[in-house]
């Protein structure tokens, strides 16, 4: 996105926004008044005062005119406050954080007798990136006979994205509990992803779809906010297919979620506020559904430099790991952020592997295969296999 230099639509107008023009404008200023001034250089008493008491000031109250309000004037440059107050004027609000629910899968070492689980649990995962993550429990839960495994609804201990962990990452205990022997997240454990504060970007895309959907009739735009308003949804994460699928006056609405797919209840409350709370149009039928996948494998055969240590060459190959799987949007211990997948794209090997040399210098080479661009229609290609080659 290109921006705006205001210091030089300033100076267009005619105003000087430099020490030496605000120089200039005084002396020929103070000419124009009928005063005489001998000693007009750097080293003049007269003008080191104007300098301190005058032109000092009226720069920085031309940075901040360029660099803050003027910029803040417009939903393209805004940020934070000056946003927020832009996405008011249309009737958007900055989405708050919002805590991650789901279940975690509690099991005990032998099915006999009932045991009780009291609310308040904690589980935690290994650290990740300096990072640890706590679930707890929020309902008491009991094995009832014979039963050796439980569900138990749990609640992040922060609001955050950072919680909406991949399968299989919550799995310790730090208060151990006689006759549970494991606890973990399975496939699906999301019922309602966690998110951070709405950040400016995704923001400022729901304030312009908003002048779009002004008219209130449903069309795509409309519907985009209805949808983006939800907590971990993003503005540009949603994905229209017209043409009547199920029949005259139907279409789908493709959610693509970052980090993990939410279980379907979560869906659910998409489509109740849509269809069963009346906010679709006249004859309208809108479903909300998950983004389909499409399973690839990725095949990468490294070469790194020469004289690294075998312990070095290891880590290498394990960061490359998390690096690629960060493009494919699964949840790493790394705050890696090379280009991602999307639907209706096409996602480049080549702009991978350049990523991929910019990030880790102990690269020499390295060559994916089959390396042929992934071109994704209304669907996000998601890692079924990865393994790393050294050479």
């Amino acid at each position: 996105m290109s921006q705006v230099d205001f210091k030089k639509v300033i100076a267009d107008a005619g105003i000087p926004t430099t020490e030496a023009g605000l120089k200039a404008a005084w002396e020929k200023e103070v000419e124009a008044q009928g005063a005489k001034v001998a000693n007009t250089s750097s080293y003049s008493p007269f003008w080191r005062v104007m300098t301190a008491l005058v032109t000092k000031p009226v720069l920085w109250l031309l940075d901040f005119l360029c660099l803050t309000v003027l910029p803040n004037f417009f939903v393209k440059t805004a940020v934070d406050a000056w946003l927020d107050m832009l996405a008011w004027a249309v009737n958007v609000e900055r989405k708050g954080a919002t805590k991650a629910r789901g279940k975690l899968l509690f099991t005990r070492a032998l099915p006999d007798g009932v045991m009780e689980l009291e609310k308040g649990i904690v589980v935690q995962s290994a650290a990740i990136n300096g990072n640890v993550y706590q679930l707890i429990t929020t309902a008491p839960a009991t094995f009832v006979v014979g039963q050796l495994q439980l569900e138990v609804p749990v609640e992040a201990i922060e609001s955050g994205s950072g919680f909406n962990l991949a399968p299989g990452y919550y799995a310790i205990l730090p208060v151990p509990i006689p006759g549970i022997v494991q606890v973990v997240n399975k496939d699906g454990w999301l019922e309602s992803p966690g998110a951070d504060p709405e950040p400016n970007d995704q923001l400022r895309l729901r304030v312009r779809n908003q002048f779009s959907a002004v008219n209130q009739w449903h069309t795509d735009a409309v519907y985009r906010a209805m949808i983006s308003a939800f907590p971990g949804v993003r503005p540009d994460g949603v994905y229209f297919e017209h043409g009547a699928p199920r029949g005259p006056g139907s279409a789908n609405a493709f959610v693509l979620f970052d980090a993990g797919v939410p279980a379907a209840t979560y869906l659910e409350q998409i489509n109740s506020h849509i269809r069963d709370q009346g906010n679709h149009g006249h004859g309208d039928d809108l479903l909300a559904m998950v983004m389909p996948e499409v399973p690839v494998t990725v095949a990468m055969t490294l070469w790194p430099q020469p004289n690294l240590s075998a312990e070095q060459i290891e880590t290498l190959k394990t960061e490359i790991e998390l690096f690629i799987r960060a493009a494919f949007r699964e949840s790493t211990p790394r705050d890696y952020q090379p280009t991602l997948t999307y639907p209706q794209s096409r996602f480049s090997f080549s702009r991978l592997a350049e990523e991929l040399h910019q990030q880790f210098a102990d690269i020499a080479s390295l060559r994916f295969t089959p390396g042929v661009d992934i071109t994704s229609a209304l669907d996000i290609p998601r890692l079924t296999s990865l393994k790393v080659n050294l050479q």
